[in-house]
C-alpha cells in the first residue's frame, strides 16, 4: 500500500506547539506514515511582515519537529524553489517524488473558509484529501449553505464528519485540543521580552532569542519623527486622500506616533498600503512587525513599533472617525508633494 503522506504548510513565523498539536493530532487520527511541514517562501495569503527570512524560518521548522522524525519532516522545497509558494505546486511535487495517491493537504478552519479563493482549488482536490483542523467548539458543516461556495458544486455526500467530493477525492475535519497560541502573539511577546514557556517545542525560543529575530523595530528606527514624516509623504505622493500625522507623545496611547490616510475604495487603500510597505522596505530594509485588515481594505493597520499607520476605504474613515482619539495631540509636519496643484479649499487627496 501507498504511503499515507500529510502536507502542512505555512509561514512558520515562528513555528510555535499550535502547530505541533495540529500535525500530531492529524496524524494520529488519520493513521499517516509522514507529514511534510513546509515552510513558504513567500505565501499568496500572508503579508510580508518584520522576522527571520525564509532560510531561517525553514531552521526553525527543523528545530520544532527534530524530536519527532521521521512521522515529521521538515521540507525545504518551496524555500529552495524561491517567489510565490502555490499549493498546487507543491503537491504535484510530492506526488511526483513518492508516488503515492495517499497525499493529505492539511489546513484549519480559518483556511477552509476561503479555500474557493486559493489558486486551482479544484485541480488541488483532484490530487489531494483535504483535512480541516478545528478547535473546540466548531461546528461541522451540515449543509451546502455553510461551505465556501465554490466548493458547494463538489460536494457529493456530507455525513457530518466527511465529506465526499465528485473528484472522488474527500475532506476530513479533525477536532484539536486547543493550544491558544498564534503567531503575533508569540511576536509581541517576543518583542516585549515576555516567556514562550509551553508555547513553541524546545529549543526553539533560545535560537530566536539568541539571533535576535522579531525584535522591536525600536532597535532599528534611528528617528521615528523623521520615519513618520517620510510615510506620510509617500502615501502624499500615491494620492492617498487627507493624510494626517499625529504625534502621541504626551497622551496615553501606546504608540509615539500615528498616520491616517484613506483610499476612495477597497481596492485603492490595499494598493496604497501595498506601496507604502515596498517604499520603507526599499529605504529601511525593514517590514511592518504586524499587519491587520488587508483582506477587506475597509481599515488597513501596519504595525511599526512606535508609530501606527491606518489606511482607511474613505467611507469607513468617516464611520470610524478615529482621529478623535487623538483631538488633544500634536500634529506632525507632513509634506504634500503634490500641494502647489491644488486649488483653495482643494480636499487633499487623488487629483484629476
Amino acid at each position: 500500500m501507498s504511503d499515507r503522506i500529510g502536507i502542512f504548510g505555512g509561514t512558520f513565523s515562528p513555528f510555535h506547539m499550535g502547530h505541533l498539536n495540529s500535525l500530531l493530532t492529524v496524524a494520529g487520527e488519520l493513521e499517516l506514515d509522514q507529514v511534510r511541514v513546509i515552510p513558504a517562501y513567500q505565501s499568496p495569503n500572508r503579508p510580508r511582515l518584520e522576522g527571520p527570512n525564509p532560510e531561517e524560518r525553514l531552521a526553525l521548522v527543523r528545530l520544532g519537529v527534530s524530536s519527532y522524525s521521521p512521522l515529521l519532516v521538515a521540507d525545504d522545497r518551496e524555500v529552495q524553489r524561491g517567489g510565490v509558494s502555490y499549493t498546487l505546486d507543491t503537491v504535484q511535487d510530492l506526488r511526483s517524488e513518492f508516488k503515492t495517491e495517499n497525499l493529505f493537504l492539511i489546513i484549519g478552519a480559518d483556511q477552509f473558509e476561503n479555500f474557493d479563493h486559493w489558486k486551482a482549488f479544484t485541480e488541488i482536490l483532484q490530487e489531494v484529501d483535504l483535512v480541516v483542523t478545528t478547535r473546540p467548539g466548531f461546528e461541522w458543516p451540515e449543509g451546502l449553505e455553510s461551505f465556501p461556495p465554490g466548493l458547494r458544486g463538489l460536494v457529493k455526500k456530507n455525513d457530518g464528519k466527511v465529506i465526499e467530493l465528485a473528484t472522488s477525492k474527500k475532506i476530513y475535519f479533525v477536532k484539536l485540543n486547543d493550544i491558544d497560541v498564534s503567531g503575533s502573539e508569540l511576536r509581541r511577546r517576543l518583542r516585549s521580552g515576555e516567556s514562550l514557556d509551553g508555547l513553541v517545542p524546545e529549543g526553539v525560543d533560545e535560537m530566536i532569542r539568541e539571533r535576535g529575530w522579531f525584535e522591536d523595530l525600536h532597535k532599528k528606527v534611528e528617528n521615528y519623527l523623521e520615519l513618520t514624516q517620510e510615510m506620510g509623504r509617500i502615501l502624499n505622493e500615491k494620492n492617498a486622500i487627507n493624510v494626517v500625522g499625529f504625534d502621541l507623545g504626551e497622551t496615553h496611547f501606546p504608540a509615539q506616533f500615528t498616520l491616517v490616510a484613506s483610499g476612495s475604495n477597497t481596492r485603492q487603500t490595499n494598493a496604497i498600503a501595498e506601496h507604502l510597505m515596498n517604499q520603507v522596505h526599499q529605504t529601511y530594509g525593514f517590514w511592518p512587525q504586524n499587519i491587520e485588515g488587508q483582506s477587506e481594505g475597509r481599515w488597513v493597520v501596519l504595525d511599526y513599533g512606535a508609530l501606527i499607520v491606518h489606511i482607511f476605504y474613505d467611507y469607513a474613515r468617516a464611520e470610524y472617525k478615529i482621529e478623535d482619539l487623538w483631538a488633544d495631540a500634536g500634529r506632525v509636519v507632513i509634506h504634500d508633494p503634490h500641494a502647489a496643484f491644488r486649488k483653495p479649499g482643494d480636499k487633499p487627496g487623488p487629483r484629476s
